[in-house]
């Protein structure tokens, strides 16, 4: 009888037990060995295969989750990258599983390593840490743009290139893009920034050529001056593999991986084939390989750069961002059978993709039969796919949007904000508005920054329809609101420990005293739930009330502003508070207004 409750108990246990993703998210490859080893972002762990018969030899486990692996010392240490706002980087002994971990950034999120030295990308510090490899110590740490997401070494392991994820500067110019950011090494000292062309969004991860003479990034390219009228021909937003010449830290172009009627949406991973012969780029949207000759690729670019024809609309390089032909006859497309691969590997004769969502590997045969050249291998058992994880999978999908051309994620990438201005016609033409973070939107009703929606549950079915341009079943918007529900604010970078810098404890007092908490009361929402006629609205938009924002996670959202004309939270607090309409912050004291910003970031 106590055998029959026990087994009972077990089940009704594995009933109520949360399923276990685990969210393959980044690659390492050993060579001398074999081996290919897998980070599993939400199960904190790392997977070992054997490249020889794709089987799980083993697997480790982490106080943290993973998102950049490297091996090192000739395959006997991994290196693994990770954690939030504690981010650590953990020397793994691959023979006995022992992990050693060294205290580093917020969110590490990309890795590189030369000459002995992990350089790591702390994505919400916007800094590299240069940790010692023998020593196991932190040797330097730079700030690197905004929102660190992909490094690679190049020139003969002279030079660091780190990608931005988001851009900095405000929003309502003419020019908005995200950077790259070289360092010349041992001594990361910087290198002039690399712009890349207008409206790059949304920076991922990076490869360098085999020979170590180019760098390859990929990223959206939005069409964020043109109204969202359409998304035909890439209407709304391409998506894009950008080239640096590692020598010179020059830009060389950027090459749309789309086709005339088909997006490759999200593009998060490229790597290149050890012989240099192809590029290949996972696109997480649309869940798929792109396979590039790369020899053939570069001719191209040589000859647009020498103003000759290449197809029908390129005949100079400036046209090159813009040629949805650019590839064709030198790029293959390999539908994936799993869900969202966000890291790629490249072999001379095999290509590698992580399925995030599925929990799987691709592997891709560009030369097999084709009933043969793709399969999707399980990482783990199945798990039951909650409503949260079907909604978090469907809002980074872009199979449910017209052409494929674009997801949720595309201008809300983790549920926040791509920081770009765009014109949606649910309030007019003509009158751009800021991209909002998602965080908190079905608690903060109305939604838009015009409050043109009643509720997020209404945002979110308007989306589907009047920007992805579908027709999906009710199931699908229930789900990507339950996903945005269960956004929760990351920690800011500015507190110290988890705490209130001196400084920002100082701002607290000026925060009551200016009337801030007025319309951003210290609770939870930091939001009074009202609309205001601000007064700086164009002449479009003249007398119209701009929602209230709320202020969690506002270190995360610049550029600020209805417009995204403050590239900063203090230029909020100056020069874009005529009249002291949003807080009596004119008599300040430069020190008060630091004071004031500290506090207000902190959140």
């Amino acid at each position: 009888m106590k055998n029959i409750i026990f087994c009972l108990l077990l089940a009704s246990l594995s009933v109520f037990a949360a399923p276990v993703y685990l969210s393959p998210t980044a690659f390492a490859r050993d060579t001398d060995n074999g081996l290919l080893y897998i980070a599993e972002e939400t199960a904190s762990q790392i997977a070992c295969i054997s490249l020889a018969d794709n089987k799980i030899l083993k697997t480790f486990s982490l106080n943290f989750q993973p998102r950049a692996l490297a091996v090192v010392n000739n395959g006997k240490q991994l290196l693994a990258a990770g954690g939030e706002a504690n981010g650590q980087l953990g020397f793994i002994d691959t023979a006995n599983g022992k992990v050693k971990t060294v205290a580093i950034g917020h969110t590490p999120t990309a890795m590189a390593v030369g000459n002995d030295v992990a350089y790591v990308a702390n994505r919400f510090d916007n800094s590299i840490s240069a940790v010692n490899i023998k020593s196991a110590k932190v040797v330097k740490t730079v700030q690197a743009g905004r929102e660190p997401h992909g490094v690679a070494i190049g020139d003969n392991g002279s030079k660091l290139f780190v990608v931005s994820h988001m851009p900095i500067g405000p929003a309502n110019g003419d020019f908005i893009a995200i950077s790259i950011f070289p360092f010349s090494l041992p001594n990361l000292e910087p290198l002039p920034e690399i712009k890349l062309p207008n409206g790059s969004a949304v920076g991922r991860k990076a490869t360098t050529s085999p020979d170590g003479k180019y760098i390859y990034t990929v990223h959206s390219l939005a069409r964020y001056q043109l109204p969202t009228t359409q998304l035909e021909r890439g209407w709304m937003t391409t998506n894009a593999l950008t080239v640096i010449d590692a020598a010179t830290a020059k830009f060389v172009n950027s090459v749309l991986i789309d086709d005339v009627e088909l997006g490759a949406a999200n593009p998060w991973d490229v790597s290149c084939s050890p012989d240099g012969k192809t590029i290949a780029v996972v696109s997480a949207g649309s869940n798929e390989v792109s396979v590039i000759d790369r020899l053939a690729l570069h001719e191209r670019l040589e000859k647009a750069a020498r103003n000759e024809k290449v197809t029908s609309v390129t005949s100079s390089a400036d046209s090159v961002p813009n040629d949805l032909s650019f590839l064709v006859g030198i790029r293959k497309r390999f539908k994936l059978k799993g869900i969202g691969p966000r890291a790629v590997f490249a072999l001379n004769d095999k290509i590698y993709a992580a399925e995030y969502f599925t929990d799987s590997l691709a592997v891709v045969t560009p030369a097999a039969d084709p009933l043969q050249q793709i399969k999707s291998l399980p990482l783990g058992p199945k798990q039951e796919t909650t409503a949260v994880r079907q909604g978090e999978m469907l809002f980074n999908s872009a199979e449910i949007c017209f052409q494929t051309w674009q997801s949720c994620a595309t201008c809300h990438p983790d549920g926040r904000a791509d920081g770009l201005n765009w014109d949606l016609i649910n309030d007019g033409m003509g009158n751009p508005k800021q991209t909002k973070s998602l965080l908190l939107s079905h608690k903060t009703p109305p939604t838009m920054i015009s409050g043109i929606r009643k509720n997020a549950e209404t945002c979110v079915r308007s989306g589907i329809r009047y920007i992805q341009f579908a027709v999906r079943p009710p199931e699908d918007a229930e789900a990507i609101d339950e996903y945005c529900k269960a956004l929760v604010p990351v920690e800011s970078p500015y507190l110290e420990k988890g705490k209130l810098s001196a400084a920002a404890k100082r701002g607290e007092k000026i925060y009551l005293t200016a009337g801030c908490a007025l319309c951003h009361p210290l609770d939870d929402l930091m939001t009074d739930l009202k609309q205001y006629d601000l007064g700086m609205q164009d002449p479009m938009d003249k007398g119209k009330k701009w929602d209230t924002p709320t202020l969690r996670e506002i270190w995360r959202t610049a550029p600020y502003m209805f417009d995204g004309r403050s590239a900063t939270m203090m230029d909020v607090l100056t020069k874009h508070n005529p009249n002291d309409v949003h807080g009596k912050t004119a008599a300040l004291t430069p020190q008060q207004l630091a004071d004031l910003e500290a506090f207000i970031l902190s959140h």
